[in-house]
């Protein structure tokens, strides 16, 4: 199985409306880079590929064949509380204040502009399982 460097085998493929902005909020919120573009005659993004340190996700403008897509992201960082504030100025939604959990992180949660949640989590614990 050939899969692209950066990618994982699952690897996921949001749809949404204002696709250009979504791409500016991850990149000012969680400072993921966009590596590729694809744009379509019409102007409209067909597909972006976004990449987070070691992780990559892809989007397209959502469409009336491929309608806007929400989704559920654990998004590990360095500084849970500096991450989450970022977050939250460049325009999310707070869901859950960051607070130490049971299982070893140190998480928050938000909304983002699109309606996905993302899971702003630190590592505290050195151990590999929950």
């Amino acid at each position: 199985m050939h899969v692209p460097e950066g990618f994982a085998v699952v690897t996921p493929y949001i749809f949404v409306t204002g696709c250009a902005n979504y791409i500016q909020f991850l990149e000012t919120a969680f400072g993921a880079m966009e590596i590729g573009r694809t744009v379509d005659p019409n102007g409209r993004i067909a597909n972006s590929q976004l990449r987070f340190d070691t992780s990559m996700i892809m989007l397209s403008e959502a469409s009336e064949q491929f309608p806007p897509t929400s989704g559920s992201f654990y998004l590990y960082v360095e500084d849970a509380d500096a991450s989450m504030q970022k977050a939250l100025d460049a325009g999310a939604a707070k869901i859950m204040d960051v607070g130490d959990m049971s299982y070893g992180d140190r998480q928050g949660g938000v909304r983002d502009p699109a309606g996905n949640i993302w899971w702003i989590s630190q590592r505290l614990s050195t151990d590999t399982y929950f």
